[in-house]
């Protein structure tokens, strides 16, 4: 049976002039007729014949108990406002049901946060309702817009009552890495427990951090999986804008090698304990480097590494002591990158030109020579929105290609000179997110630089 479209007698009180909650102020009493089932046993039967004629409303279930005259406990069905007495004579005639007057009590716990708001904010504020907020372990993060401000409050502790897995309410005030160059923001507190210390599940991983005091966004959720499910295991990823880890942790948990850093200490400490608690200390290599220097450092250093990891089949400790288990494989590091990613949308592009000579001189290292290829770089970047993107393709290609002084145009990774652009998420109305990905060019990664050396 479909739902009868709820009647406005069912919303809540209506006050646009509330600025401080007052939850008393949303009760209603709503007369109503009910059915009284004269044998509990028939329930069922008498809910299928009143079908129609029943009240169907969210969270409101239609048997309740009640009292007759004579004060006996009994069982009854709600049914709607505009349903009459004499539309259900045959049923009293036959003394199968009873009617008696219901009144139903609604409060401020019934309606949910968009009935409550509704019913606060200015109808002419309603068409772009303030429903879309992040949630950050127990804090929702929201990004009011300015005709939102005088009702922020209100917002907010209304958002706290209905959603019971959060305890911080907060309001962004600035731009993410307006004031600082770690993607932090300025906030203000507007409901809720002070405490910004939050742990974050993603991909089976478990992330602990001060949301104050470092960058998360769960929206990128899905990016983190895509590019992660790109590396396979045994590769070595570098991860130059690394945060508390979102690509790196799980990336080790797929047994790739990943060279991890973030500028941020408060980052870095995270990450250090990411790395830790989710047990891929074997696999990722945490630093608290300029992303500048890293790309050039890291690529050296790994040169002069030599990493090797024993892969264990997973045995009961009761059954096989551990030191009689021997290893079913071992995977050793590469001794060039295979990916790096670059995950500073605002400003990664500009780092680029550090991979210009990057293996000066050291072409032995990559085909025809060995194996390896030259790594793919996944660079992060702001731009427009179109329809189909193209016109944002060829602009951030024109960026590409600036950076590294070499022509990149759209198309395939594994075409030298071409770049795939992939949409990651929409930011505003008019920008969007991509991810940048592309085989480092030959002519570009042994290019000869005056005053500069390769690794």
């Amino acid at each position: 049976m479909n739902e009868i479209p709820e009647p406005a007698m069912f919303r809540p009180p209506i006050n646009r002039a509330m600025r401080a909650l007052d939850r008393s102020f949303f009760r209603k009493s709503i007369p109503l007729s009910a059915a009284k089932i004269r044998d509990n046993k028939q329930i069922s039967k008498y809910r299928t014949e009143l079908g129609h004629d029943l009240l169907r409303l969210d969270r409101i279930p239609a048997v309740r108990s009640v009292r007759d005259s004579e004060g006996q406990e009994a069982k009854a069905l709600l049914l709607r406002p505009e349903v009459k007495p004499d539309e259900l004579s045959e049923l009293v005639k036959a003394s199968q049901v009873s009617l008696l007057p219901y009144n139903l009590e609604l409060d401020y716990d019934y309606w949910n946060y968009h009935d409550i708001m509704s019913a606060l904010l200015p109808e002419a504020e309603q068409d772009e309702f303030p429903t879309g907020f992040s949630i950050v372990g127990h804090v929702a993060h929201l990004n009011l817009r300015d005709q939102y401000l005088p009702y922020k409050h209100l917002i907010a502790s209304v958002l706290l009552d209905k959603n019971p897995t959060i305890r911080t309410v907060i309001n962004k005030t600035d731009e993410v890495g307006e004031q600082n160059e770690y993607r932090t923001f300025s906030y203000e507190l507007l409901a809720g427990d002070p405490d910004m210390n939050v742990e974050i599940h993603e991909e089976s991983c478990r992330f602990r951090f001060d949301y104050s005091k470092v960058y998360w966004n769960s929206r990128l959720n899905t990016e983190h999986r895509r590019l992660v499910e790109k590396f396979q295991p045994g590769e070595a990823v570098c991860d130059v804008m690394a945060g508390v880890g979102p690509f790196a942790v799980p990336a080790g948990k797929r047994k790739v090698f990943v060279w991890a850093n973030d500028l941020n200490p408060d980052s870095f400490a995270s990450l250090d304990d990411a790395v830790r608690r989710n047990k891929v200390d074997r696999f990722v290599k945490t630093f608290n480097e300029d992303g500048r220097t890293f790309i050039r450092s890291s690529a050296k250093r790994l040169l002069q590494t030599d990493i090797q990891v024993e892969i264990f089949k997973r045995v009961s400790r009761l059954k096989q002591p551990a030191s009689t288990v021997k290893p079913i494989a071992t995977l050793t590091s590469p001794k060039t990158f295979n990916h790096y990613i670059l995950n500073l949308p605002a400003s990664a592009i500009t780092f680029l030109p550090f991979f210009i000579g990057l293996y000066a001189g050291r072409e032995e290292l990559f085909t025809p020579n060995t194996d390896a290829k030259l790594p793919i770089i996944h660079v992060h970047c702001f731009s427009t929105k179109s329809d189909d993107n193209k016109e944002e393709e060829i602009k951030i290609c024109k960026q590409v290609s600036e950076q590294l002084g070499y022509e990149m145009k759209p198309g395939d990774i594994e075409t030298e000179g071409e770049v795939q652009v992939w949409d990651v998420r929409d930011v505003a109305p008019l920008k969007r997110m991509f991810c940048a990905s592309f085989r480092l060019p030959g002519e570009v990664g042994f290019r000869v630089v005056e005053n500069e050396s390769g690794i």
